[in-house]
C-alpha cells in the first residue's frame, strides 16, 4: 500500500463510477461493494435516509452476484494499481467457504474481506454477533485460500474484543472495524419507518467516537493490523483511528456527499 487510506465496501461500488471524478491510482487499496454467490436486488425502497451527522441506509447487499462480478467487473479492477480487496458476504458457513475459494481463484486479488456484519438483510446474516459463529465462518475461509483473510465486523455486540479474539483464533490476517449500526428513523407526519426495511445501518461522523473506541480496544487486545472505519471525513478524523491503533482507515459515507473524499483524507 502506498498510503494507509482505502475505501469502504457498500461506499464505491466497483470503483469504476469513480474514475471520473479522481485518479484511483493514487488510493492506497480498493475494497470494493459485497459480492454474493447469486445476484440480489436489494431492498424496497426508499432505502437511504439522511440522519443528523449520518445516514440510515438498508440496500440490502444489491450486486451482480459472484460469476458476474468475476466476467463483468474484475477485468476493469485487476488494470488499477491499488491493492484490491473483494469483499463477500454469505448465508451460510459453507457459503464464506465457496466464495472465498472462488475470489482466491481469480488473478489480481490482494485480500477477501468477510462481511459477516451486515445488519440490514432479511433471514439474517448477521454471523459477527456469535463468537462461535464468527469462529466457524472465518475457520471456513482461512481453509479456503492463501490470501489474506478480513473480517468486517459489527458494533452491535456486548464485547466487541471477545468477537475479535475469536475471529484472530481462527486465523483472520486482520479485521475491519466497524461496520454500521442499526439504527430506525420515524417520519412523525406518516408515523411510519422513513425506510421500507423498518431499520438500516446508520453510518456517518455520528458513529465516529463508537468505532474510535472499539478499534482501540481491540487494538490494546489482540496483535493484528486493523482496518479502521465509521465517520472519517477528513484528515484528522483519519488520525485519530491511526494514533487509536489502527493501521489503515477506509472512508465510506463521505463517498456519496463527495466522490473525492478519499483524495482529500489522502492530502491531509
Amino acid at each position: 500500500m502506498r498510503n494507509p487510506v482505502m475505501t469502504a465496501s457498500g461506499t464505491f461500488g466497483y470503483a469504476q463510477e469513480f474514475e471520473r471524478y479522481m485518479d484511483l491510482n493514487r488510493l492506497g487499496a480498493l475494497v470494493v461493494k459485497t459480492i454474493t454467490r447469486l445476484p440480489r436486488p436489494g431492498n424496497p425502497p426508499p432505502r437511504i435516509v439522511e440522519t443528523p451527522a449520518g445516514m440510515l441506509n438498508a440496500i440490502g447487499l444489491q450486486n451482480v452476484g459472484i460469476e458476474a462480478f468475476i466476467r463483468e467487473k474484475l477485468p476493469y479492477l485487476r488494470q488499477l494499481e491499488p491493492p484490491l480487496i473483494v469483499n463477500v458476504a454469505g448465508e451460510s458457513v459453507e457459503d464464506f467457504r465457496e466464495l472465498t475459494k472462488r475470489i482466491s481463484d481469480q488473478e489480481g486479488v490482494a485480500g477477501i474481506e468477510l462481511n459477516v456484519s451486515c445488519p440490514n438483510v432479511a433471514g439474517g446474516l448477521d454471523f459477527s454477533t456469535d463468537s462461535q459463529l464468527a469462529y466457524r465462518v472465518i475457520k471456513a475461509a482461512r481453509e479456503a485460500t492463501h490470501l489474506p483473510v478480513i473480517p468486517k465486523l459489527s458494533p452491535n455486540v456486548t464485547d466487541i474484543v471477545a468477537i475479535a479474539r475469536a475471529v484472530a483464533d481462527a486465523g483472520a490476517d486482520a479485521i475491519s472495524l466497524i461496520n454500521t449500526l442499526v439504527g430506525m428513523a420515524v417520519d412523525v407526519r406518516t408515523r411510519r419507518p422513513k425506510i421500507a426495511n423498518v431499520t438500516g445501518g446508520l453510518s456517518g461522523p455520528a458513529i465516529r467516537p463508537i468505532a474510535v473506541r472499539m478499534v482501540w480496544q481491540v487494538a490494546r487486545a489482540i496483535r493484528l493490523p486493523i482496518i479502521g472505519m465509521g465517520g472519517i471525513v477528513t484528515a484528522e478524523d483519519g488520525l485519530e483511528f491511526l494514533i487509536a491503533g489502527a493501521t489503515a482507515i477506509a472512508v465510506g459515507t463521505a463517498n456519496f456527499i463527495d466522490p473525492t473524499a478519499p483524495l482529500k483524507v489522502i492530502e491531509g
